[in-house]
């Protein structure tokens, strides 16, 4: 059996008793210190003014939840001058205020949830004796990201992402030094990206995509910072573009691989002649077929999965 000392959830905190209740959970009894320290004065009080009990979900024991029962006390401050009245112990080491679960749990949760996801991390903690719910595991990553967010970045991308696809964009700021998205705007629009730029001054360089409207917002909201153009847009731009060649120079139906007595200018001029007729000939079917579907009345949707092609 482990001593009462192994069973405290941390420094500042005496174990009164340990009980096992009907449902094989443990039940740790605990208290606080014997003063106070005022947050505002620094001064100690032994004047108790009341006294309150919170509940902390801790670690395991063999499998078994355990939970402790820590009592803790209202004291008054002693410094008369001192405009707060009375106070509440904080073993910030033990708990964070208003938590339900030890500050080691918070960590264990943290971790999870965000290796593994919420549900998934829901079953095994589950499984490890910390039962916790997949919206609890949420909220706490929601309000670590929210504390942890950096004051000031110097590189930050910009690039629009869909509420609803081909009909409503919005606008994401992401920090590329740290790798976290700093703030997700309501729309696509050059006020509102220069806005939320001229609220952060130190913005260095912003990486964006080869779109005007970006590029007219950060000349607007940060003129000081020097503006590129991201990776991603720079390659799919050539690949586009090394389509759209190859297309009209016939060079995707293998012309490069003829012997060179059919390279010469009227064999090649008909050879291009048939590229495009056959590119033409093939465009024009697929322009037959939607057009077909969209008289039956389907909606864009089904064309899209009955012929493999986008709404664009």
């Amino acid at each position: 059996m482990r001593t009462k000392t192994k069973w405290s959830p941390g420094p500042g905190v005496k174990v009164l008793g340990v009980a096992l209740t009907d449902d094989d959970s443990w039940v740790v009894s605990a208290a606080g210190p014997a003063f106070g320290v005022c947050p505002d004065c620094g001064r100690r009080s032994r004047n108790r003014h009341g006294w309150l009990t919170r509940s902390l979900q801790d670690l395991p024991v063999q499998g078994r939840t355990v939970t402790v029962k820590l009592r803790l006390s209202r004291w008054r401050c002693a410094y008369q001058k001192c405009e707060r009245q009375t106070f509440t112990d904080r073993l910030s080491a033990v708990a964070s205020p208003y938590e339900r679960r030890t500050r080691r749990v918070a960590e264990i949760v943290g971790l999870l949830g965000h290796s593994a996801g919420r549900r998934p991390a829901e079953r095994l903690m589950r499984r490890l004796g910390l039962p916790v719910s997949d919206d609890t595991i949420l909220r706490h990553l929601k309000r670590h990201a929210a504390g942890n967010r950096p004051i000031s970045s110097r590189i930050i991308g910009i690039d629009d992402w869909s509420w609803r696809r081909s009909w409503r964009y919005g606008t994401m700021i992401v920090d590329l030094e740290r790798r976290e998205v700093l703030d997700i705007l309501q729309d696509r629009s050059v006020a509102s990206t220069a806005q939320w730029l001229k609220r952060h001054p130190s913005v260095e360089i912003v990486n964006r995509d080869r779109c005007g409207l970006y590029a007219q917002a950060a000349r607007e909201g940060a003129p000081q910072a020097r503006q590129v153009a991201d990776r991603f847009h720079l390659l799919q731009n050539l690949r586009i573009a090394i389509e759209e060649q190859m297309s009209l120079s016939g060079r995707a139906t293998g012309r490069a691989l003829r012997p060179d007595k059919d390279n010469e200018p009227y064999a090649d001029t008909t050879h291009r002649r048939r590229a495009r007729h056959a590119h033409r000939q093939s465009r024009q079917v697929v322009f037959d077929a939607v057009h077909a579907l969209r008289k039956e009345g389907l909606p864009c949707s089904e064309i899209a999965r009955r012929t493999g092609y986008g709404r664009r």
